[in-house]
């Protein structure tokens, strides 16, 4: 039997403690908070979206950090096999809503952290709450236990999981990478992802501020290469965009966030020709109207007066006298409106990190430390993220099942 210690009781490590303790092994999860799962209960918007149930080989596309490391993590254990421990062993019902996303039934993130506390206490794992770790114990490439307020605690095996540094209320405050440096790991730059953009022109659009944007397009470039392409929904703020576009988006930004751009197609049902015989039908009709009081058919009310003067155009002047080149700037700003970015929101904001320790120095296969024979790691620590959607839970889930039977050496 070996004692295994698992640092951080989150999402990878409580699952990694789970498997690591099927076996028979003393296991111990060494929590800095008061209670397990602290930043679950906020996943989610306080539902926790659990996993995705897409199939298996389209979850990697969802990736954009390190999709190949995380193999043999996600199928050794899939989104499916999440939902079969948490509906028949913990007995916790979900639900599969738009875009495969998991929920639990009860839409309460608080179910889904006791029944995980559940399968805890079915493996006789124990628990210590309100404890820091203050390091890994390592002696010549092998783990020898980690260290507290209160001195050296022996283990067999130790199983990193201390989460990255987003929500740093919930205690994610990058302790565990620093662990991971003190032992000889590298951990790549720490930066937000998952996280609103803020954007050049943001005063232009404050009269849209709070607008959800349904059905548009959105393409990130970085000079002229592009980066990021999709369509769905995003969110105009004080600061700039947000919502489930812009923050996928967000995932492909590296090194200065000032180089990038964001485009928006406001209306890509419609190639450009089309939407300029629309453009004319409307303006047919309401050729005596100022061209503000023209455009309610085609957008947003709210979003009508920054447009027009993006495009460049009076919008007190009457729509029979909009030239044919007017006419083309708003195409062109209804097709291609131009954000450019020049920041990141704060990692306060941030749903994951980008970074963490390098995936060159972990095992895909087992993730046990190249340089520490013993140590293992789990979860957004690692330097992979996903999309929104339940995958970074699921990442959390795969890599915390794989050091948990790695730790306990089925």
């Amino acid at each position: 039997m070996s004692n295994i210690a698992v640092v951080g009781g989150g999402a990878a490590g409580m699952i990694a403690a789970y498997f690591a303790a099927c076996s028979g092994n003393k296991v111990t999860v060494y929590e800095r908070n008061e209670k397990l799962g602290k930043k679950l209960y906020i996943t989610g918007k306080g539902r926790c979206n659990l996993t995705n149930n897409c199939d298996t080989e389209d979850f990697f596309s969802n990736i954009p950090t390190n999709p190949k490391f995380l193999l043999s993590a996600v199928y050794g254990f899939t989104a499916q096999d999440m939902m079969d421990l948490m509906e028949n062993e913990a007995k916790i019902p979900l639900k599969v809503e738009r875009g495969e996303r998991v929920f639990p039934v009860s839409d309460k993130s608080s179910d889904i952290i006791k029944g995980l506390k559940y399968l805890l206490e079915k493996r006789n794992v124990r628990i210590k709450l309100n404890t820091r770790i203050e390091g890994v114990a390592a002696e010549n490439g092998c783990v020898k236990g980690i260290l507290s307020s209160s001195g050296f605690i022996a283990a067999d095996a130790v199983i990193l999981a201390t989460g990255g540094i987003s929500y740093p209320l919930t205690g994610s405050t990058g302790d565990g990478h620093e662990f991971a440096r003190t032992v000889g790991h590298t951990v790549t730059p720490l930066t937000p992802s998952l996280v609103g953009l803020v954007t050049k022109n943001a005063q232009r659009f404050l009269p849209a501020q709070g607008l959800t944007l349904k059905n548009v397009a959105l393409s990130l470039k970085k000079g002229k290469k592009e980066l990021f392409s999709s369509q769905g929904e995003m969110l105009i703020t004080h600061f700039g965009i947000s919502g489930p576009l812009v923050l996928s988006a967000s995932a492909h930004i590296k090194g200065d966030p000032g180089d990038h751009c964001v485009f928006i197609d406001l209306k890509p049902a419609l190639d450009e020709k089309k939407l300029d015989e629309r453009i004319l039908r409307d303006f047919s009709e309401q050729k005596n109207k100022q061209l503000k009081n023209a455009l309610f058919g085609l957008l947003p009310k709210s979003l009508v007066e920054p447009i027009i003067e993006f495009a460049g155009i009076d919008g007190e002047k009457s729509v029979n006298s909009v030239t044919k080149e007017e006419r083309t700037s708003l195409l062109n700003a209804l097709k291609s409106l131009e954000m450019p970015v020049t920041a990141l929101r704060s990692v306060n904001e941030a749903i994951v990190t980008r970074g963490g320790v390098s995936v060159k120095e972990i095992d895909p296969k087992s993730m046990e430390s190249k340089l520490v024979k013993g140590l293992y790691f789990a979860g957004e620590m690692i330097d992979v993220d996903g999309y929104t959607g339940g995958f970074n839970l699921q990442i959390a889930f795969s890599t915390g099942h794989l050091a948990g039977v790695s730790a306990a050496g089925l």
